[in-house]
């Protein structure tokens, strides 16, 4: 299983890290079964990530006809409405608004990268945080069920998705990661899913981490009213 992540000017480095480093283990402990690579749409380049300036080598171009798993991290940086007028005692951190960021990735080629990858029945869409966002806001997942850091949640809603409060949400192809620290129990749910579940549990063990929240899955009998 080959897996790639996805980088783009603003990106949130806790989005990528996490589930890449899950993920990396879980292909030492399975004897080479997974492998992950950072890419980019642009192709090999140094990307500045959304927090401190930190940056990441992306060695690849994304290619929406290999087979695996695409994982799209969210972006890093204010929240809260761009156009709003700040307060005057507002610190100015120099952090750029997080819609903003999610729609300078909408204006590179990613967005087309992501709809040719999504049209692979071989390919598997995963996300972290506001990932989801970004094929929300691209038109790739209306009508289906994701989940993405709850103050997006509403965004999600607008753009006729159905938002799942769950901390991973499996919709078959495309599997979504609620808030920041979600990239850690998606990765390891990938792992149990795709792998086996004695690979999740060894890295879980690894890393010292016990998953947290619910897998919401799109099967089984719909719950009535309470």
């Amino acid at each position: 299983m080959h897996i790639q992540v996805v980088l783009f000017d603003g990106f949130d480095p806790l989005d990528v890290i996490a589930p890449f480093e899950v993920l990396h283990a879980g292909g030492t402990a399975s004897g080479g079964a997974v492998t992950v690579e950072l890419v980019s749409a642009e192709g090999p380049r140094e990307v500045v990530s959304g927090t401190g300036g930190l940056t990441l080598h992306a060695t690849g171009t994304l290619d929406p006809g290999r087979p695996g798993l695409v994982l799209v991290p969210g972006a890093s940086g204010r929240v809260g409405d761009p156009n709003k007028v700040p307060d005057t005692d507002e610190i100015d951190d120099g952090q750029e608004f997080i819609p903003v960021l999610l729609g300078r990735a909408l204006a590179t080629d990613l967005p087309a990268l992501l709809k040719a990858a999504m049209a692979n029945p071989q390919v598997t869409m995963t996300t972290v945080c506001g990932g989801s966002l970004i094929l929300a806001m691209a038109g790739l997942i209306e009508g289906r069920n994701a989940t993405t850091h709850h103050l997006g949640m509403d965004m999600l809603d607008a753009t006729g998705v159905h938002a799942v409060r769950a901390r991973v949400v499996d919709d078959g192809d495309l599997v979504t990661g609620a808030g920041v620290t979600s990239g850690l129990d998606l990765g390891l749910y990938l792992l149990e899913r795709e792998i086996g579940p004695q690979i999740a549990h060894a890295v879980e063990e690894l890393f010292a981490h016990e998953r947290r929240g619910t897998v919401w899955r799109s099967h089984g009998p719909t719950p009535g009213s309470f």
